[in-house]
């Protein structure tokens, strides 16, 4: 009996440790990039095959209003569900300031 009992749990241990057969996603290729930094700020952009792109502008501010980094910028990606999701953002002074749109939803302040 105890014989029968080991050989079923390795055989239910081999028939887990298979391979499931799942589709493989294709890689993600980079099919856009751009940088540029210097002493007064930075820029930079990419894209994605898969939809995702990313673009931010930094710029240093010395000034009786504001001293330090202001930062503007946008991201999009397709979520999960297929909905495009796009975020325009601003970053200075006053804090992180997201805009967030859903497939072309008016914008909605996050």
């Amino acid at each position: 009996m105890m014989k029968i009992t080991i050989f079923a749990v390795a055989a239910l241990a081999l028939a887990c440790a298979l391979p499931q057969d799942q589709p493989q996603a294709q890689p993600v290729q980079i099919v856009k990039q751009d940088s540029e930094v210097s002493e007064n700020g930075y820029n930079f952009e990419y894209e994605t095959s898969d939809g995702t792109s990313r673009q931010e502008q930094g710029d240093y501010k010395n000034d009786t209003e504001q001293q330090g980094l202001s930062v503007k910028g946008s991201y999009k990606y397709v979520a999960p569900d297929g909905q495009i999701i796009s975020v325009t953002f601003v970053a200075d002074k006053n804090g992180y300031q997201p805009t967030e749109i859903k497939d072309g939803d008016k914008p909605a302040q996050s």
